[in-house]
C-alpha cells in the first residue's frame, strides 16, 4: 500500500499523503495555510520552508499512519 513520498522538482518541492486521499476525512481542521498548498487530493506544494506548516504536516502525516494501522493497512 502506498503512503506517502517527495518529490524534488525545479521550483518546488511536493509531498504526496495517500491517507489523506483514502480518509479525506484527515483533512478537516487543517489550517488554511496548508490547505492552500494542496494540489490535487493528496499533494502539498511548498516553495518555502515554514516551521509551523511543516509541523502541522507531520502531525497529519502521523495521522495518516495511525489510520493505516488501525485499517490493517501495515
Amino acid at each position: 500500500m502506498f503512503f506517502g513520498a517527495a518529490q524534488v522538482k525545479k521550483r518546488y518541492v511536493s509531498f504526496y499523503l495517500m491517507p489523506v486521499y483514502a480518509f479525506p476525512d484527515l483533512l478537516k481542521g487543517i489550517s488554511p495555510a496548508l490547505k492552500k498548498r494542496m494540489q490535487g487530493k493528496a499533494c502539498f506544494n511548498f516553495t518555502t520552508i515554514d516551521d509551523e506548516m511543516l509541523a502541522e504536516l507531520a502531525a497529519l502525516t502521523a495521522k495518516g499512519f495511525a489510520r493505516y494501522e488501525k485499517e490493517g493497512f501495515v
